[in-house]
């Protein structure tokens, strides 16, 4: 079971400041922007944007798990889908279209794309979503079945470089469509790095007994007064730095293998050396061991 780099809120480097507010986003937050305008976009950036490279650099860098948001813009006239996180991103079909060039490139790279949240989506817009998919990855596609029967070996020999997860009823009717239960990703929810360390274990030891794909979240998530002590220096400087050591040992201290880590996902993982610590994990599988995803 080998263990998968992933990035959290991974299109996030691409936060439009001029976009209008996310449809998700509390009142309070609609409001702050409404008399602030342009300041409180910047601001909102600093504490949204979780990822300083964009795509293509995480795939060169190691990445495989992406963890997407998908919302429609309010008064779109072109009915386009975005990625969003509070502020408006990329166009969903340009980001699809800029991991197919890597996957074409490396014929034998393997990503999770991971569609967790859909925001002001109809009937007619996940339709959309799955002609796109459809249309951006053809047989590239891995339909689902069951966890443990998929190995990288199973995968080349298929051709499938592309698993698709998908938070929604629709992924019952579609065979490339993995339900969104095979990918859980529990969140501690929390700005404490020794309860967010407690948490991450207590989830790994459940993990194996769902017969699915795991994800640990290497991730702190800002309060409110957080947010508000450290306005003007972000989710980076006011979190993620200062816990990234405490954070990295419990990484080191981790295994591959069936009652192991899986993927784990952070924030700015270009980060110390967050990278190559999750990949020197998979060095600790016996060579006899599986190589299931």
């Amino acid at each position: 079971s080998l263990v998968f780099l992933g990035s959290h809120d991974s299109f996030s480097f691409y936060i439009d400041e001029a976009s209008p507010v996310g449809p998700e986003q509390p009142e309070t937050v609609q409001n702050f922007v409404s008399v602030f305008g342009t300041v409180a976009k910047k601001l909102m950036r600093k504490w949204l944007a979780t990822q300083t490279m964009n795509f293509t650099s995480q795939l060169g860098a190691g990445i495989r798990y992406f963890d997407l948001r998908i919302s429609t813009k309010p008064r779109d006239p072109d009915n386009e889908l975005y990625f969003a996180h509070g502020l408006f991103s990329a166009k969903v079909k340009e980001g699809l279209e800029e991991i197919n060039a890597f996957l074409i490139e490396h014929p034998k790279e393997v990503v999770f794309l991971d569609f967790n949240h859909f925001y002001g989506m109809q009937k007619c817009h996940h339709e959309k979503l799955v002609q796109m998919l459809k249309d951006t990855y053809g047989n590239k596609m891995c339909p689902a079945i069951f966890a443990h029967e998929v190995s990288l070996q199973y995968l080349w020999e298929k051709e499938h470089q592309v698993l698709v997860f998908y938070h929604s009823p629709v992924a019952v009717e579609v065979a490339f469509l993995w339900p969104g239960q095979m990918m859980p990703a529990p969140w501690a929810n929390t700005t404490d790095t020794e309860k967010l360390i407690q948490f991450l274990q207590a989830s790994i030891t459940e993990r194996r007994k769902k017969g699915s794909f795991f994800i640990s979240q290497v991730v702190l998530t800002p309060k409110a007064s957080t947010v508000v002590k450290g306005v003007a220096s972000g989710l980076r400087e006011t979190i993620t730095e200062r816990a990234l050591p405490a954070m990295m040992e419990w990484v080191r201290t981790q295994k591959a293998g069936e009652s192991g880590v899986n993927i784990i996902t952070a924030d700015f993982v270009e980060l110390g050396d967050f990278i190559s610590t999750v990949i020197k994990l998979n060095y600790s599988l016996g060579e006899g061991e599986d190589d299931t995803t």
